[in-house]
């Protein structure tokens, strides 16, 4: 541990600075494609695609670091987790934006028509609605003023996880590999937090 003068940690603030940089790294690589018009033949499907997938990828990552922290004995995973989960609301808020502004182009009336035609929708929109309350209280002062409750509000974050899979898997129509892979993914760190949570409680029965 490198400490400043002041007690600062310099080594984990270049640890967060790096996290920001690849956390934002996505975002710079479609502005300059957007910058150089090299996001192909539908530049909106392309940011819609991205934008998504990295919003679905940083939950994913956030739900990973509980069991990194279990599996490698370290706590420094879970210094991450509220940086990640930000940035997966962050892609999230892009991902909306871009289907509310670019992909219907201010005509504010289909969005009850695309909702119907496109069910999946719904599923993306209650996904972002999961994650809307757990941005908001993501602060140290939240989490003080709720106590308890702020853990069981921030088991949503299960359930944004399940629909946004099930959003992805929906959408796509020809080729379910990657959206299968993110499935299994969750799948996964689910079921090890259930067994952890069998086995703790037949260790407290016994």
């Amino acid at each position: 541990m490198v400490l400043g003068k002041r007690g600062i940690d310099w080594r984990w603030v270049g640890l967060k600075a790096l996290a920001h940089a690849l956390a934002l790294l996505p975002l710079a690589l479609l502005v300059r494609g957007v910058v150089h018009d090299s996001l192909g033949a539908d530049p909106v499907a392309e940011i819609t695609h991205a934008t998504g997938t990295w919003a679905l990828r940083l939950l994913l990552l956030g739900l990973a670091l509980t069991p990194l922290r279990r599996l490698a004995g370290q706590a420094w995973p879970i210094r991450f987790r509220r940086l990640v989960g930000l940035y997966a609301f962050f892609y999230a808020c892009l991902h909306l934006a871009t289907w509310l502004v670019l992909d219907l182009g201010g005509f504010w009336m289909q969005v009850f028509d695309d909702l119907v035609k496109r069910p999946y929708i719904m599923l993306g929109f209650a996904a972002w609605l999961c994650l809307l309350p757990l941005a908001v209280t993501s602060t140290r002062g939240w989490m003080r003023r709720l106590g308890r409750r702020w853990g069981q509000l921030h088991r949503l974050v299960y359930g944004a996880a399940a629909l946004a899979v099930a959003h992805y898997l929906w959408l796509v129509k020809v080729d379910l590999r990657e959206p299968l892979v993110y499935a299994a993914i969750l799948t996964v760190l689910l079921g090890l937090r259930g067994f952890w949570r069998w086995r703790g409680r037949r260790a407290q029965g016994a």
